[in-house]
């Protein structure tokens, strides 16, 4: 058996995951009210999916030679083929999970209803409001070789209706059906039964069309290719921040990956739709639930005064290895510290941004940012830091896709407020999560260093689960200099110490790591690793694996999203298991451990990813502290033997549900208990 057998396509194994958030929405188990919020997840999930990577899939099938996959050597034409396929087999099980949310709203007295469950009556005084409410904000449009073809905003609803004039002639006309109406209106003789605003304006439409007859009509969503490059935008005359500014407004006027129907229309009628707007038809896709799911979020605060159909309230704890009263900088340097997000706040690195912003004997504060809260708290310090006189170098990624103007937003503030600003190097992104705050003392220097694993962001840090390691450790500090001076200079650095840092040491060090074990293992020792990721897609870093585990090291790996590495294979991957948690909380957390007994842990903001190793600037961070080290070890061991949300992945590159503890544990719901007793 070729190693190649051992892989899987990155975009189905994506599609996987996606279908796991699906299964969620459809999980018994899970409050009603939070089975909408992921069903509308598993749809934003898949529109940003057929944005950025089928787009990039897109552009590849039409250029001269069509790129193969490096790891199950699929062109880029056969992966949007299975893609589609795929695509249209989750839409049966969104719907039916659809259909059966539906009945469980019915029962709490909220109904979302179709016209063929309307009245006469009801008919009548919906067509009254149609006339006075909405209507009047609608603009009917034809398409026609006589006219410019309507530019269709992505993700937007529109009606397309076919239509035939006296002498027979057939035109297609486009509604928009979103404006200052509301999304859900209320039939006046039924509260709390509702029709959606796309589906009332499909319904009168021909009033819109009086010369006219519709012969068949849908709702209508285009999804617009999203994946654009700085270079393909680039101006010399431009500074980079007015180049991604311009980039935003290119991206708007993308061509279509996609096109969703909500009815069957006439073939002919489809092919025309599709040429009109450049796609192909087989990238039409027939949608049997509402095109745009965004109004659970609305039936969601109908549901508020029912506590039972949501999670139980859970918020950050205060850290038990930190009293906020006292000097964060002085408790940091008498031992490390490490929050494990949501479980515990990140309040105590918002205090130590504040301190460091009034403390006399800080010089400098330096900071990678990627993605920001639209109103942050740690701007807020950071502007604060530099109005006193403080030296804050930023380095803000303007490049972190559908969060560039925020990051624009950011800089200009940043840069107002006296920061010396970066934008990132033109190769690579910066996707570290590091903050150095440098001290002189009496001639001397000191640091407190900050890596992380998930952005600055306060609202994420709620949402999601990230590790936040702050030290005074010496060496790492100098290391997080080095990164901070090369980036300066628009470099990287060559060589560190502690820190492993991406793209030039750090795909080197986990392949030197595995080694290691490797080595242990001929030697018939007890040999293991162990990771929680994101994704695993690296063909290098994915060799290395079968190799150890084909020398006998025992790997276990947490891999929420994307693996491209099929485990459990005989005589190549045997000894690899890989586990998935997709629960209330988006697992985010990177962890790297090596060795059974007293392994080297690392934290880092790095996946295995071909991007993340050679692309983007990123750091890993040794964890010294024992303590530091047990903790991280008792979240992945947690994590691992979740067998309530946590799915195998098996040889035959499915996952499935496991039952290994006597009673099922929710890992996520045991770590928050757990904070609440700490």
């Amino acid at each position: 058996m070729p190693d190649s057998a051992c892989y899987k396509n990155r975009e189905l194994s994506w599609l996987q995951f996606n279908e796991r958030v699906l299964d969620e929405a459809g999980n018994k188990k899970v409050p009603l009210a939070e089975r909408l919020t992921f069903a509308h997840i598993y749809q934003t999930n898949l529109d940003e999916f057929y944005m950025v990577r089928v787009g990039t899939l897109v552009m590849q099938s039409e250029s001269e030679e069509d790129e193969r996959d490096s790891k199950t050597h699929m062109t880029s034409k056969e992966q949007i083929e299975s893609i589609l396929k795929e695509t249209k087999r989750l839409e049966k099980k969104k719907y039916a999970i659809y259909t059966e949310l539906l009945a469980m709203l019915k029962e709490c007295n909220i109904e979302i209803v179709n016209f063929k469950l309307v009245t006469e009556e009801e008919t009548a005084a919906l067509e009254e409001y149609f006339d006075e409410h909405i209507a009047p904000f609608l603009s009917p449009m034809l398409l026609s070789k006589q006219q410019p073809v309507p530019f269709l905003t992505n993700q937007q609803l529109y009606s397309a209706v076919l239509l035939s004039n006296k002498k027979g002639k057939a035109k297609i006309g486009i509604v928009p059906c979103s404006g200052v109406f509301k999304r859900l209106i209320e039939l006046p003789t039924r509260p709390g039964v509702f029709v959606l605003a796309e589906e009332l304006i499909l319904h009168f439409v021909a009033k819109l069309f009086p010369k006219y007859t519709v012969r068949g009509k849908s709702i209508m969503r285009i999804t617009r290719n999203a994946d654009i490059e700085v270079g393909d935008v680039y101006d010399e005359e431009l500074d980079f921040r007015n180049i991604m500014e311009h980039l935003i407004k290119q991206r708007i006027k993308m061509a279509p990956v996609r096109l969703e129907l909500s009815r069957e229309i006439e073939q002919e009628a489809q092919k025309e739709l599709a040429k009109y707007f450049g796609i192909k038809n087989s990238h039409i896709v027939k949608v049997d639930t509402p095109l745009d799911l965004g109004f659970f979020s609305d039936i969601r605060t109908k549901l508020r005064a029912m506590p039972t159909f949501f999670y139980k309230k859970r918020t950050p704890r205060p850290s038990s290895m930190l009293d906020m009263r006292k000097s964060i900088i002085a408790q940091i340097e008498k031992k490390d510290i490490l929050l494990s997000y949501p479980y515990e706040s990140i309040k105590p690195f918002i205090k130590l941004l504040n301190e460091a912003a009034e403390d006399e004997n800080v010089v400098s504060i330096k900071i990678t940012l990627y993605r920001v809260a639209d109103k942050s708290e740690i701007v807020d310090a950071l502007v604060e830091a530099a109005e006193n006189g403080k030296e804050v170098v930023v380095v803000i990624e303007l490049r972190a896709r559908f969060d560039e103007e925020n990051n624009i937003e950011m800089s200009k503030r940043l840069e107002d407020a006296g920061c010396t600003i970066l934008y990132g190097l033109e190769e690579y992104k910066v996707h570290s999560k590091l903050c150095l705050i440098t001290r002189s003392i009496n001639d001397s220097v000191s640091f407190i260093t900050q890596v992380g694993t998930g952005n600055y962001n306060e609202k994420t840090s709620a949402l999601y689960t990230d590790l936040s390691l702050i030290t005074a450790d010496k060496q790492i500090g100098l290391d997080a200099d080095k990164v901070f001076k090369a980036l300066l200079i628009e470099d990287t650095p060559e060589k560190t110490t502690s820190l492993l840092v991406a793209p030039k040491t750090l795909q080197k060090s986990i392949l030197k790591n595995i080694d290691a074990q490797i080595a242990l293992a001929k030697e018939g020792k007890d040999a293991y690793c162990a990771f929680k990721l994101n994704s695993l897609t690296s063909v290098p870093i994915m060799e290395k694996l079968i190799e150890a585990s084909r020398s006998g090291v025992k790997i276990d790996m947490l891999i929420r999203g994307i693996c491209c590495l099929i485990p459990g294979i005989k005589g190549y991957t045997e000894n690899i298991t890989v586990v998935s948690v997709v629960g209330r909380f988006l697992e985010h957390s990177r962890i790297y451990a090596f060795g059974r007994e007293n392994p080297n842990v690392y934290i880092s903001s790095a996946d295995f990813m071909t991007r993340n190793m050679t692309k983007r600037v990123e750091v890993a961070a040794p964890v010294y502290s024992e303590v530091l080290k047990q903790k991280i070890m008792h979240i992945f061991e947690t994590c691992f033997n979740d067998d309530e949300k946590g799915k195998q992945l098996h040889p035959d590159g499915m996952y499935y549900s496991r039952e290994i503890n006597k009673k099922p544990l929710n890992s996520q719901e045991k770590l928050y208990d757990e904070a609440y007793k700490a």
